[in-house]
């Protein structure tokens, strides 16, 4: 798991590959509970990496997606976003849609 610093951290870690984005806060409860479930996805599946981004310390890639609700997950595949959700999502729907 791997916590963006910067933008162009952020255009290097997404451009390949199954990428689970993870926009969220320190403050936030559903956050922490999100985070063992990504744990658990990045260790089941080889190829899918998981990017965490506090939108406290970007505010300017949380525009850029315009997260207004956390936690809120985007799936990438390849640079090019392929599911967004919003809330505490299960481990199963965010597993289905990365298959």
């Amino acid at each position: 798991m791997k916590i963006v610093k910067s933008t162009e951290e952020f255009k290097e870690l997404v451009v390949k590959g199954n990428v689970v984005v993870d926009f969220y806060a320190d403050w936030c409860g559903p956050c922490r509970m999100q985070g063992p479930i990504l744990e658990e996805i990045e260790k089941d599946m080889e190829d899918v990496s998981i990017v965490k981004v506090n939108v406290d310390d970007n505010p300017d890639l949380a525009d850029a997606f315009q997260v207004q609700s956390i936690p809120m997950l985007i799936i990438f595949k390849d640079a090019k976003i392929v599911k967004k959700f919003v809330g505490l999502t299960p481990k199963a729907k965010i597993v289905a849609e990365i298959k």
